[in-house]
């Protein structure tokens, strides 16, 4: 049995969405429950799964614990894995095991009740044993995301002459993000135009940030894309300026669809490029930097196309679909094999 009690859009979530379908399609069964999410509904229906949407709310909220008290019972799962802090709070003792996920450098005072945390990267796994947890119970568990290859997004559609640069930044529009870094950085790099693709609380600062620097005319802001495979084959250059990234989903796309990308070297883009090899790090909060090596990358074809070519090879060896839910089944079969014995 899986639950998310995610947020309408974010990364975590997306990749629920992904683990869950590749693991049906592995032949896997689940049971799912979702906060109710009427778009993520019905991408697992569309997949043959049929969630229990549920409200995941507060203290007030009596509805979801006895519904996941009854699903537990009638599926009698032998893993139940709880993603985020409200779905691994909320779900009852039984005789399972519980795996808790983590994606970010969370408190573990929600996790008291699982048997087994997994982190998306090794230094959240670091984390996770650095809060006191039994390192035999931390597991490091990749993330995959899709490589489905698109048809470029037409770009009269957005107003983009088709022979000017095109930088393509994904995510939510948050402080954390540091959009406002990218936007400071393209104002030192004219004839360039960046889609933003996301939606969040800074939106409207960041698009008063981006007149005021004269650089209105050449940003678009999408709001949330799920046609990302159509942007990326759009756009000549990814760029994640994050200030704080635990993983960086965002580049892993970018080395599946084998774009270059550029990265501020937070937490996770910073352990998973290798500098001027399949990526470009620069320091976080740096402009300046960052425009230096946008203006790198238009400028040196050989460049460019090398942190491409050797993005996409790290995605092969590391992060395929197949190699990551294999590695799922492998870790489940082992917790249960375990548990029996």
């Amino acid at each position: 049995m899986q639950a998310m009690a995610g947020a309408e859009f974010g990364g975590a979530e997306a990749f629920f969405v992904r683990l869950v379908r590749a693991l049906h399609r592995a032949g896997l069964e689940q049971r799912v429950l979702i906060r109710e999410n009427k778009a993520r509904a019905n991408s697992l229906r569309d997949a043959g799964i049929e969630p229990l949407e549920l409200p995941f709310g507060g203290m007030l909220d009596r509805r979801t614990p006895r519904a996941f008290k009854h699903e537990i019972k009638t599926f009698q799962p032998q893993i139940v894995m709880t993603w985020m802090n409200r779905a691994s709070k909320m779900c009852p003792k039984g005789d399972f095991v519980q795996v808790g996920r983590l994606g970010g450098y969370y408190d573990l005072k929600y996790y008291r009740t699982c048997d087994h945390l997994i982190g998306n990267t090794e230094d959240i796994v670091s984390h996770i044993v650095g809060q006191g947890w039994d390192k035999s119970r931390a597991h490091y568990l990749p993330n995959f995301v899709s490589e489905d290859q698109a048809e470029p997004l037409s770009r009269r559609s957005l107003y983009t002459p088709e022979n000017a640069v095109l930088i393509l930044a994904l995510g939510r529009l948050h402080e954390n993000k540091g959009f406002d870094v990218l936007l400071r950085a393209m104002a030192r790099v004219p004839n360039t135009y960046l889609w933003l693709a996301g939606d969040g609380p800074l939106r409207e600062s960041l698009e008063k940030q981006a007149e005021d620097l004269g650089i209105k005319p050449r940003v678009r802001f999408l709001g949330w894309r799920e046609d990302t495979a159509e942007l990326f084959a759009a756009c000549d250059l990814f760029v994640c300026p994050s200030r704080h990234e635990p993983l960086g989903n965002v580049v892993l796309e970018a080395w599946a669809q084998g774009v270059p990308v550029i990265a501020a070297d937070s937490m996770g883009p910073g352990t998973l490029i290798d500098h001027m090899d399949s990526g470009i790090l620069v320091p976080v909060d740096d402009s300046d930097a960052l425009a230096r090596a946008v203006r790198a990358v238009i400028d040196d074809y050989e460049l460019a196309d090398h942190i491409a070519r050797r993005g996409r090879e790290v995605y092969e060896d590391r992060f395929t679909e197949g190699q990551v839910v294999q590695r799922y089944l492998d870790f489940f079969q082992s917790i249960v094999t375990n548990r029996e014995n």
